[in-house]
């Protein structure tokens, strides 16, 4: 029933200036269509991502958003961190962790928290 529609992320946060400050500055995502009041839309590849205020903010302690990432990854979180983005790193789930990246499984994977504490993760292969 639902496969025809797109899904929109979408992530809880405390503080929409600071918020925009993480997704627009560190990220570099753009603004995208019309926002309503407490909440901020950002194209992100072929979809989009819906920030909006709630009470609730941060208190998923699960990957909240997973970006695809179809390679080039290291460039990348090597980019996020020199912007202040710090990545999570997690011993175990039968992966090496080299640098910020979790290797294994045929996969590349990197996570980070945004301000609130939602996680986000970036994922190769």
């Amino acid at each position: 029933m639902l496969g025809t529609y797109d899904p929109i992320a979408t992530i809880a946060v405390g503080d929409l200036g600071v918020a925009r400050a993480f997704y627009e500055g560190v990220l570099g995502l753009q603004p995208y269509g019309k926002s309503r009041p407490g909440t901020a839309v950002y194209r992100a590849g072929s979809t989009s991502l819906l920030v909006y205020v709630s009470d609730f903010a941060g208190t998923n302690r699960a990957t909240a958003v997973t970006w695809t990432i179809p390679n080039g990854i290291e460039a990348l979180v090597e980019r996020l961190a020199a912007a202040g983005v710090t990545f999570e790193h997690y011993p175990g789930g039968g992966m090496t962790i080299k640098g910020d990246l979790h290797v294994g499984h045929g996969m590349k994977i990197a996570w980070f928290k945004d301000p609130d504490g939602n996680f986000h993760a970036l994922a190769e292969g």
